[in-house]
């Protein structure tokens, strides 16, 4: 292997770390206990609400600060795709702490793709969000049926209803 190429191979490495650093760099709030069923279901009307009031079909879901799933709803004649998209967004967003659209957002910048879609569990899709309460990260709220920011509009409302 020639020297060009090693060096061309070493400068796409440290780019490649240096995109996917600056989505680790943000500062994340810790974990708290996990939402519960009651909780869940709040969120999840809150965003049901919305997306009704828009005339929006979508898919919802809820998991806990672990990934795990809580709580799903699926609205009449939404996409089918959308029913596995919300439940991954929801994870994403909890188990990383951030909303999904910082990974969507690092991938549309270029050059960091390889990098995020390299991270088990992520889905760089936008329209999920950590669920908070107390300064404290408690589960995520995945949506999927209509455009990456009406879902995420969706799950934002979502969210804020707890």
């Amino acid at each position: 292997m020639s020297g060009v190429t090693r060096v061309t191979q070493a400068l796409c490495v440290v780019s490649f770390a240096m995109l996917a650093g600056q989505v680790w760099a943000q500062e994340r709030p810790g974990y708290g206990p996990s939402i519960g069923i009651a909780a869940a279901k709040k969120v999840a009307a809150g965003a049901l609400a919305e997306a009704r009031k828009n005339n929006w079909n979508m898919a919802i879901a809820v998991v806990d600060n672990y990934g795990f799933l809580v709580y799903y709803e699926k609205m009449d004649d939404t996409q089918s795709a959308s029913a596995l998209i919300a439940i991954e967004k929801a994870r994403t967003s909890a188990m990383f702490r951030r909303p999904t659209k910082v990974f969507t957002d690092t991938v549309a910048k270029g050059g960091g793709g390889v990098a995020i879609m390299g991270l088990p569990g992520v889905t760089p899709n936008t329209g999920g969000v950590p669920i908070m309460s107390g300064g404290k990260v408690i589960g995520g709220i995945g949506v999927s049926g209509a455009t990456g920011d009406q879902d995420e509009q969706v799950a934002i409302v979502g969210a804020k209803s707890l």
